[in-house]
């Protein structure tokens, strides 16, 4: 019963870091990223793109900061919180 709860806050907290180094990859300018680093920035891209890009639409512009990482934080967070809960109540 506990497991599946572990793995559901597991899997969160992973998609949590992984905004988070995204984020965190954005401050460096491409030309001087490495082969590697320039690859795990698409792949990081890839796997947190149809979360942020909806949340960057609905964001009004504020002058090249983009706030969807830390908007989609407090919503995985929330969503977390939420899922975790009814699967109390369920199992």
């Amino acid at each position: 019963m506990y497991g599946v709860i572990r793995v559901v806050r597991l899997a969160f907290e992973v998609y949590f870091w992984i905004i988070i180094a995204r984020a965190l990859l954005s401050w460096f300018r491409p030309g001087v990223r490495t082969r590697w680093l320039r690859r795990l920035n698409e792949v990081l891209y890839d796997l947190t793109e149809p979360v942020l890009a909806p949340l960057r639409r609905m964001l009004p512009d504020t002058g090249g900061f983009d706030f969807s990482p830390v908007v989609a934080v407090v919503l995985l967070s929330l969503l977390e919180r939420l899922v975790v809960r009814l699967l109390v109540i369920l199992i």
